[in-house]
């Protein structure tokens, strides 16, 4: 158990561990997709965010155990926001993780289906990993400088552009999806349109999600004075 005067930044530190295991897993979606389409043995990425996915399933009940077992007195006074948050905080960690989840589920779905790359469905679903990975880095920086600013009592931070990056990237992704089901639809057979359908699907909760980690992050901090999460009304 981290003392009193540490506990903040010890959770900074799983946080930051676990992030790198988390970008390392949605980073290889675009590797794999390259590999699938050029022919090549991608079995072994694959493999790799399989392991990913459980070390970060690993260090995740690690820190979900940490703030659980935590009392006010346990954290210290300078972890008070970190007290005064823990049930949403443990949700938080929660739906961040469950992108690892979905990441494994779309590698092993293009193992096992093997789409046709020759159309421009495929071409959407690389599109759609490269933002995804994008977006990955953008979501680190913003849950590590969140987790950071939870962790003091008088710290202020800005989230406000990195959490419209987020939002406007998901809207991109949206819209992906939907020229890669409409297109499957008008020009493959039904077989090839569900699973391309499906594909998009899967890579466009990866976008939503990441937009439903930052709106717990504003929830959380609203009532937080310094750390500035909301996103205009007028810049959406």
């Amino acid at each position: 158990m981290a003392g009193k005067s540490d506990f903040g930044q010890e959770l900074e530190t799983q946080t930051d561990a676990y992030l790198d295991t988390l970008k390392d897993c949605l980073g290889l979606l675009p590797q794999l997709l390259e590999e699938y389409e050029a022919g090549e043995d991608f079995e072994a990425t694959v493999e790799r965010i399989g392991e990913l996915e459980s070390e970060g399933d690993t260090m995740i009940r690690s820190i979900i155990s940490s703030i659980t077992n935590s009392d006010p007195e346990d954290m210290g006074l300078l972890n008070t926001r970190i007290n005064y948050n823990q049930s949403g905080l443990i949700e938080f960690y929660k739906q961040v993780d469950s992108l690892a989840n979905v990441t494994e589920r779309i590698a092993d779905e293009i193992a096992m289906m093997q789409p046709p790359t020759d159309t421009d469905c495929y071409q959407g679903l690389r599109e759609m990993a490269e933002h995804v990975a994008d977006m990955t880095e953008t979501l680190e920086e913003v849950v590590e400088r969140f987790v950071h600013g939870l962790g003091t009592t008088s710290g202020s931070d800005t989230l406000y552009g990195e959490i419209k990056a987020i939002r406007d990237m998901e809207s991109r992704c949206d819209s992906i999806k939907n020229d890669v089901i409409r297109t499957a639809f008008a020009d493959e057979g039904t077989a090839e349109a569900l699973m391309y359908r499906e594909l998009a699907i899967l890579f466009d909760d990866l976008a939503n999600t990441m937009e439903d980690v930052t709106d717990q992050i504003i929830v959380i901090a609203s009532d937080e004075p310094g750390l500035v999460t909301e996103v205009d009304p007028s810049e959406e």
